[in-house]
């Protein structure tokens, strides 16, 4: 007698699961009508400051671009077509969506299969033009058993819909750093996309310190069991910005792990920041073990924090799911802990906001960009401390 024993088809059994949350992906602008801010996903989102940017109206514009050249990555360009054709998570709003249409291509930076950097891929974008309207498309493909860091920083003055995607093969370990450094009349919308292959472990930390609006999207899914994703960030929100992450991470495959830790500080009339996490766990996705947590320091009167972190589950054969949230001011007895030890207010609460902060920016595991953040997150509090009740733009 003979036995058949039938294997899942863990593709066949993903369905694609319907949420306002995160709505269907698409790379048909159609499916991405502009919105009107009653949507789930754009109440936030102050949509007049926009100025007509989501109309999706033509641009030669160009972002000024360097990058250093590590042994082991390649640089090429891509039509539209091509790109699509590399299998990419495909844009989830309509900035991403006019990015990809509207950018006449995309640039692809490969890294070998097995191929070890001996170090990080650094890219400098700025803009100096802050009335043109630039799209943009950009594709990092890590080989099999590769292992990569990769730093993407943005300066300047600009109005940028972007689409990031990264594809990270079977085994393949990545660190990459998004560093958002733009001036104060910056508008940034974008989508970073991530497929996170078997056995691979990926680490993204995203950092927000400037610009008017900035409006960013993180998604990721997974190509097979094993993967591991760690998505850490921090934003630092002044008088008049409007700084917003949206989170989503896919859990479409068994036995992958996700962690999520942002941080962020406000100070300043009507500063605001919007953080959205959403976990989904599909009915495939046994043995999986998620985590998202959001905490944020208010340093000053008038200033918002929208906090929503989210878990959709379809299975309870799970290792474990959670999310958390903290919104307040000064810890009083951390302050009164370095007071009582002749530290001044003022250098007490410097502290308090570097060691809030700390944790995530020595995750970066690049000593140039770990002092810079540093040097930034004390040049905001130059703004504050010593004047913890107001702050001017």
């Amino acid at each position: 007698m003979t036995v058949t024993t039938a294997v899942p088809n863990v593709a066949e059994a993903v369905e694609t699961v319907a949420s306002h949350l995160h709505p269907v992906a698409s790379f048909d602008l159609a499916d991405h009508p502009i919105p009107s801010g009653r949507e789930e996903v754009w109440r936030f989102t102050p949509l007049r400051r926009l100025n007509g940017l989501l109309d999706g109206a033509p641009s030669a514009a160009h972002l000024n671009w360097s990058a250093n050249a590590p042994a082991g990555v390649i640089r090429s360009e891509l039509d539209t077509a091509a790109a699509i054709a590399l299998n990419l998570p495909a844009p989830v709003d309509r900035p991403s969506a006019l990015a990809v249409a509207q950018a006449g291509g995309a640039v692809l930076y490969d890294v070998a299969a097995n191929a070890e950097l001996d170090e990080p891929l650094v890219i400098e974008v700025s803009g100096d033009d802050p009335k043109a309207t630039v799209y943009g498309q950009v594709i990092f493909r890590i080989g099999a058993n590769a292992s990569a860091t990769i730093v993407l920083r943005h300066t300047g003055s600009v109005r940028y819909l972007s689409s990031v995607s990264l594809l990270v093969g079977d085994g393949a370990h990545l660190n990459f750093v998004g560093l958002q450094d733009w001036a104060a009349d910056t508008v940034h919308l974008g989508h970073i996309g991530m497929r996170i292959g078997r056995d691979a472990r990926v680490r993204t930390v995203a950092a927000s310190l400037g610009g008017d609006v900035v409006r960013l999207v993180e998604t990721a899914e997974y190509d097979g069991p094993g993967g591991e994703l760690e998505q850490f960030g921090l934003y630092f929100v002044d008088a008049g910005q409007h700084i917003e992450h949206r989170m989503f991470v896919d859990h479409n495959q068994p036995s992958t792990r996700s962690k999520v830790d942002y941080r962020g500080a406000l100070q300043g009339k009507d500063a605001h920041s919007v953080w959205v996490g959403d976990v989904l766990i599909r009915k495939i996705a046994e043995g999986i073990n998620t985590y998202e947590s959001n905490k944020n320091l208010v340093l000053t009167d008038g200033c918002r924090a929208d906090s929503v972190p989210n878990l959709e589950i379809e299975t309870g054969q799970i290792e474990g799911a959670g999310h958390s949230s903290t919104t307040g001011r000064f810890d009083d007895e951390q302050l009164f802990y370095l007071r009582s030890r002749g530290i001044p207010e003022d250098e007490a609460r410097r502290l308090v906001v570097h060691g809030f902060f700390v944790d995530i920016i020595r995750r970066i595991g690049v000593a140039d960009v770990e002092e810079r953040l540093l040097a930034a997150v004390e040049k905001e509090l130059e703004l504050v401390v010593g004047n913890p009740d107001s702050v001017t733009p």
